[in-house]
C-alpha cells in the first residue's frame, strides 16, 4: 500500500484548506482512512476518521472546523479529502493520512496512530496569525 497526501501550504488564521489522501494498491474490500496532526514537540494527533460504511469521527479540537469527505474508490486506489475551515494557528502541523484495514473497529483505535499499518509522508499545514 502506498499512500500519498497533497494540499497542504500556508494560510492565515480564519481560512481555509483541503487535503487529499490517497491509498494506492490497497486489495481489501474494506478500509480505515484517518487524519493526524503532528506539532513540533508533540505527539501525533487523531483529527478525522472514515471507514468505508461511511462512518466518521472528529476529535473534540475540529469538530465544526473540518470535515472529512466519503471515500471514493477506483480499482484498488481510495481517496478521500479533509476541508479545513476557520484555521487557526494551533492548527499549524504536518498532516498525515493513515491507512488499515481493522483500525477503525473502535472509537479508540480510530484516533490511535499505534494502530494504522500504513501512512503518508505528511504534507505541512502553516496557519499565521
Amino acid at each position: 500500500v502506498n499512500v500519498v497526501e497533497s494540499g497542504g501550504g500556508s494560510v492565515q488564521a480564519g481560512g481555509s484548506l483541503t487535503l487529499s489522501c490517497t491509498a494506492f494498491r490497497y486489495e481489501h474490500h474494506f478500509i480505515c482512512m484517518a487524519w493526524f496532526r503532528q506539532a513540533p514537540g508533540k505527539e501525533r494527533e487523531g483529527l478525522a476518521t472514515i471507514d468505508s460504511d461511511g462512518d466518521i469521527g472528529y476529535a473534540d479540537s475540529v469538530k465544526g472546523r473540518f470535515a472529512i469527505s466519503k471515500i471514493s474508490k477506483d480499482e484498488a486506489k481510495y481517496t478521500m479529502h479533509l476541508t479545513m475551515n476557520s484555521l487557526q494557528a494551533e492548527d499549524s502541523g504536518v498532516y498525515y493520512c493513515a491507512v488499515d484495514l481493522v483500525a477503525c473497529m473502535t472509537v479508540v483505535q480510530a484516533f490511535s496512530a499505534a494502530d494504522y499499518d500504513n501512512w503518508g509522508q505528511g504534507t505541512e499545514v502553516t496557519v499565521s496569525p
